[in-house]
């Protein structure tokens, strides 16, 4: 028989040894455990009665779990075992520190760059599961786990895909995704608010699918509020099905117009209009965040970092002479220069006025009016070659800080081939509301540490003497946004 209570600490199942009960719900019961073979500590979830007595769906279980096993991504919780013991089946996995995100919501929204820094991580990791064919079709901060180390887990893959093929019609399977956690309102009406249209008409769903709840959940992170939610389960089902959540441009903190529309995207009521693969979700994401990971590993002791850099030091000083006599030799005996090489970025039709690198090197961004459309700042990677606005409505990009800080003009007026004159502003690469510095700015550009700017302010004559079309020229120094240095050519 099945045991049906809570085991104690010291109990075993196989080769693990019961600690502590961790939580519990309708999905069965989480204990911590120590596995004595490798002398580490797991989570061990021991599975509920209505997937015992179905064998076929406890066939369908131990292939899921295998399959999510050989997935084996950072941002997917990892799979050690399955099993069965009593006639009760168990999962073994990672024993994870931290919080969910939905615990992580009770406080309010996020900051937008966490948000998205989390977004990425999901995506990525709901990407590696969607290579495999595997689709989440339950994902909401529940299920969305936030590790010590600032690590986003992705938890209990399979489980509603497992619901939804246990038989019955479509209709069925979309109920029984509803009913396979616990009854309290909240929970129920908070798996619907992440059900995408096709799962709640109990059509057929796909990788799509995912991407909506992904949108849902990041739709939340940034606003703090679900983005359906009704007093019933059959309100927010309709709001699914024939609403739009509600516009984010007036939230606390601001979201920026380009995360908005990347939200909106994998809102879209039909799949055909989403994303279509969490990988490009997850580009479009880094792309406007313009971020990169970095890792640092310290573990050596004093003697050891002494000895590193007195080595380090060596090594320098004959990279120094190695250089100096490369050098020498080079400028001794010149050779011409090999032509350069050119990789196609972007393929869309186009003026391109102006375009800078981002700091990271792989993220151009630029301004160009694409398709006869009006003049607008994009950015576009290597890897994805897809264009992907900023969100500045119509800026003109004048320059990239190193600490990818924009320099752009705002309400921009053509003047002359590819030159405009307009209001000056700068605005984090990552969005946000752009600072407005200067009026009839011609051209402005960074220092090379990124704290000044050099502006060239374009101004109509003033001198009775002057012909319409002479400009006065002023170039100004900005220091923390002042001006401390301004010289007139007339």
């Amino acid at each position: 028989m099945p045991f049906q209570m809570t085991l104690a600490a010291g109990n075993k199942i196989g080769p693990y040894e019961i600690a502590a009960l961790l939580g519990a719900g309708g999905m069965g019961e989480v204990y911590r455990a120590k596995d004595a073979r490798l002398g580490r500590e797991v989570a061990i979830k021991v599975l509920p009665d209505s997937l015992v007595k179905d064998a076929d769906r406890l066939h369908r279980f131990e292939q899921e779990a295998r399959a999510i096993a050989a997935l084996n991504h950072p941002n997917i919780l990892a799979i050690h075992d399955v099993g069965e013991q009593g006639g009760t089946p168990y999962l073994v996995s990672e024993l994870l520190e931290g919080h969910s995100l939905k615990v992580g919501l009770e406080t309010g929204a996020l900051a937008p760059r966490k948000a998205t820094e989390y977004g990425v991580q999901i995506a990525q990791g709901l990407a590696a599961a969607h290579e495999k064919n595997i689709t989440h079709r339950d994902l909401k901060p529940d299920n969305i786990f936030l590790t010590k180390e600032g690590r986003v887990k992705i938890l209990d893959f399979g489980l509603a895909k497992l619901a939804s093929e246990a038989g019955g019609t479509n209709v069925d399977a979309a109920i029984k995704t509803l009913t396979a956690l616990p009854t309290e309102a909240g929970v129920v009406m908070g798996t619907v608010g992440y059900m995408a249209p096709e799962q709640v008409r109990g059509e057929t769903v796909d990788s799509r699918t995912d991407i909506f709840a992904f949108g849902a959940v990041l739709y939340e992170m940034v606003s703090g509020k679900r983005a359906f939610q009704r007093n019933t389960a059959a309100e927010t089902m309709t709001a699914i099905l024939k609403e739009d959540p509600p516009e984010l441009s007036e939230t606390l903190p601001p979201v920026s117009p380009g995360l908005e529309r990347i939200i909106r995207r994998c809102l879209e009521k039909q799949p055909v209009q989403r994303f279509q693969s969490a990988q490009d979700l997850a580009f479009a994401l880094e792309a406007l965040s313009g971020t990169t990971s970095s890792k640092v590993i310290s573990g050596a002791g004093p003697k050891q970092q002494t000895q590193w850099r007195r080595g380090r030091e060596v090594l320098a000083g004959t990279l120094l002479g190695l250089l100096a006599t490369a050098g020498l030799v080079w400028l001794l005996w010149p050779r011409p220069f090999p032509p350069p090489k050119y990789t196609r970025v972007s393929f869309d039709r186009g003026t391109i006025v102006t375009a800078r690198f981002a700091q990271e090197g792989k993220t151009v961004v630029y301004s160009g009016s694409l398709d006869g459309g009006p003049p607008d700042t994009y950015v576009i990677r290597e890897d994805y070659p897809e264009s992907v606005p900023v969100g500045l409505r119509g800026a003109i990009l004048l320059a990239v800080s190193r600490a990818d800080q924009l320099a752009i003009l705002v309400r921009a007026n053509y003047f002359i081939h590819k030159q405009y004159v307009g209001t000056l502003a700068t605005v984090p690469l990552g969005g946000g509301a752009p600072r407005e510095l200067l009026e009839n700015v011609h051209e402005a550009d960074w220092s090379p540490d990124g704290k000044e700017l050099a502006v060239i302010v374009a101004e109509p004559a003033a001198t009775p003497f002057a012909s319409p079309a002479l400009l006065i020229v002023a170039t100004a120094v900005f220091v923390d946004d002042h001006v401390t240095e301004l010289v007139m050519v007339l």
